[in-house]
């Protein structure tokens, strides 16, 4: 249930709404949203009678559960949510773009690409330090040396940084040196995972899954956010069906769909859709045009020989002429890129 309250509510008043949910054994929170004071109750031990709150002084509205995630969704938050890391801003109508390879393979590899990208226009640097591949004989990224490689790199070149935790017991390594933790596809239902990274005072970029719905999606980031961490960016990075001309097929209908459901941010990862480097620069501009807040692209200085997913990375002359396209189509959209 989610109490909107009239705009200057008295603490008084405020109190009481409290006190009548917590007699339903609920543990409200309070939230401000356009002036007004919003007290949201996820759950509670008994039914909740809409009545009795409503009969409370300075009580605007009552919404009773329409949603299964709380919240995420618009009825608990009607603003967008604007997650800002560094400069790079999702969620306040420009785009910003986070690129770099899919794995740090070398110190300067990763400063190397840092540089280019960041030339380029790109705001945030991305690079898998523990890497999960379907393969065990895959390589597997270079562990903590890694993510000290990035954060050196994001550093040199005033970017943020992002890369993927996969485990509980890596949260610490990775927000040590890494401005915002990735929750991958493969990990988007590890609700351990999810409520441990959401008491970390760091934004979580979390990932859609290859079968996941979009109301699963949300529910992931109800975990995150409930564990403590409002800042979370939704990722779309394609969804599996029958299709194999592409690696997964992107689900670009994701983004008006979140954005009427959840206020917040999504971004889109056309390399991990497309599976191939070709279909990158379209599907970044779709997302573009469809109102998404940022892309994720993966860029090499030399792909044909890059540890993991190469077939899909940029080179750099691939890269600079996107972010000129995206700044181009950006314009039409009467916003500029971060």
């Amino acid at each position: 249930m989610i109490v909107t309250l009239q705009a200057g509510a008295t603490l008084k008043e405020i109190t009481g709404v409290i006190r009548l949910l917590e007699s339903f054994g609920a543990s409200p929170s309070i939230s401000r949203d356009c002036g007004c004071t919003l007290v949201t109750a996820a759950t509670s031990r008994l039914p909740i009678d809409a009545a009795q709150v409503r009969a409370l002084p300075a009580v605007k509205d009552v919404h009773e559960d329409v949603h299964p995630f709380k919240r995420v969704s618009r009825d608990y938050h009607p603003e967008n949510t604007v997650v800002e890391v560094k400069g790079a801003r999702f969620g306040d109508g420009s785009f910003p773009v986070i690129a770099g390879p899919c794995a740090v393979e070398s110190e300067a590899q990763i400063h190397d690409c840092a540089r280019a990208v960041a030339a380029a226009g790109a705001t945030v640097l991305r690079g898998g330090a523990f890497k999960p591949r379907s393969s065990p004989y895959a390589f597997q990224g270079l562990g903590e040396e890694g993510l000290r490689f990035m954060a050196d790199a994001g550093r040199a070149n005033r970017l943020a940084t992002v890369s993927e935790v996969m485990s509980i017991s890596q949260i610490e390594a990775v927000a040590r040196y890494i401005d915002i933790l990735q929750i991958g596809a493969r990990n988007m239902q590890n609700f351990d995972l999810l409520r441990e990274v959401g008491r970390v005072d760091k934004p979580v970029m979390l990932k859609r899954g290859p079968s996941a719905k979009i109301e699963e999606l949300l529910l992931a980031a109800e975990y995150i956010h409930d564990a403590g961490t409002p800042r979370v960016i939704l990722c779309e990075r394609g969804i599996r069906t029958f299709e194999t001309a592409t690696r997964n097929t992107l689900d670009i209908s994701l983004v008006p769909v979140v954005k009427e459901l959840s206020h917040l941010p999504i971004v889109i990862d056309p390399a991990h859709a497309s599976g191939k480097r070709e279909y990158v620069p379209a599907l970044t501009l779709a997302a573009l045009a469809v109102g998404a807040d940022g892309a994720m692209v993966e860029v090499h200085p030399v792909p044909a020989k890059a540890l993991s997913d190469g077939r899909q990375s940029l080179h750099y002359g691939e890269f600079e002429k996107l972010m000129a396209d995206v700044r181009r189509f950006a314009a039409l959209r009467s916003v500029q890129p971060a």
